[in-house]
């Protein structure tokens, strides 16, 4: 199905660039008004949260607000705090992601990761602020006391056990477990795989397009089809990120790549080879497509973003 209206790629490019500004405004001067937080931590924090990055997930949230009739400009921001306070939590991941237990990374963003800058105490305290500022956040800065509750229920839910949390864990059991024989037989390796990115990544961004839609004051029928929008493309981020690891330099990425053959990880190029994987990309991206151009004109910067991510290089 095509899209509803011709778009330019400059228009998604002008709307990421505009969001990622007033998102890292945003950002800047929240962790101003912390005066009583100790400057060393507020340096921590801000060396992650303000580095390089595409600002994707508050984009999304901005981007859905829009799609579902929220209103752009000015009127966007009522999702701001949502916007910023998924940055948060994922900066807290990429920090911890990062440190030595879990991925041991020397760089982040084409910088050295932020325990090689102020060791490894100061970088699980700067995530850990990272986690419990964005809940926060929320809860001081929208107005509307519903929407906040809906809001903090959206991210605890993609954040938590259920979600982020808990497929990393499921991503960093696996080499174990197939070392000892008690990882997924063949025929369920797939759906474990799809587990874990539904999970890791996908939580996060899926969570990033339900909180703008709430915002935005969405319908039923269009926050169901936002939430397959995210489900989508979600997926389709971490199949992109598995096929960089494989094909892409670390000049190119901003960090290692390589390692997740090398420790074992559960990918799809390692299953099903890399034709497979980008025929598996293809799918979803043309899922986005579908969505968008049902949600309307106004979401038709979601059906390029999903092609702009499909086709990314870093």
């Amino acid at each position: 199905m095509s899209l509803p209206r011709p778009i330019s790629g400059n228009e998604l490019k002008s709307f990421l660039k505009n969001a990622a500004e007033r998102v890292d405004l945003y950002l800047k001067e929240y962790v101003q008004s912390l005066k009583e937080s100790p400057a060393k931590l507020s340096e921590a924090v801000v060396y992650s949260l303000l580095g390089p990055g595409k600002r994707i997930r508050p984009a999304l949230v901005l981007l859905c607000h829009d799609a579902v009739g929220g209103g752009g400009g000015t009127d966007a921001g009522v999702a701001m705090p949502a916007a910023a306070a998924i940055e948060m939590i994922h900066c807290f991941s990429l920090i911890h992601d990062d440190l030595p237990a879990m991925d041991d990374d020397d760089l982040r963003r084409g910088r050295p990761t932020n325990h090689k800058v102020y060791g490894e105490a100061l970088a699980i305290l700067a995530g850990d602020a990272l986690n419990t500022m964005a809940f926060e956040l929320i809860a001081k800065e929208m107005k509307d006391p519903v929407l906040a509750v809906a809001i903090l229920k959206e991210l605890a839910f993609a954040t938590g056990p259920e979600g982020m949390i808990g497929g990393q864990v499921l991503d960093t059991c696996h080499p174990e477990e197939a070392k000892s024989n008690a990882g997924p037989p063949p025929a369920a390796a797939l759906p474990k795989l799809q587990q874990i990115h539904r999970m890791k990544t996908g939580a996060l961004i899926r969570c990033a397009c339900r909180m703008g839609a709430l915002c935005g004051g969405a319908s039923a029928q269009s926050l169901t089809a936002i939430d397959t929008y995210g489900r989508a493309i979600g997926l389709a981020f971490q199949i992109v990120d598995d096929i960089l690891d494989v094909t892409a330099t670390a000049e190119q990425m901003g960090k290692a790549t390589g390692k997740d053959a090398d420790k074992g990880k559960l990918t799809y190029p390692s299953l099903v080879g890399l034709e497979k994987s980008r025929e598996f990309l293809g799918e979803q991206v043309k899922i986005a497509d579908r969505v968008s151009a049902e949600l309307g004109v106004k979401a038709a910067l979601l059906g390029e973003l999903a092609h702009e991510l499909a086709s990314r290089t870093h």
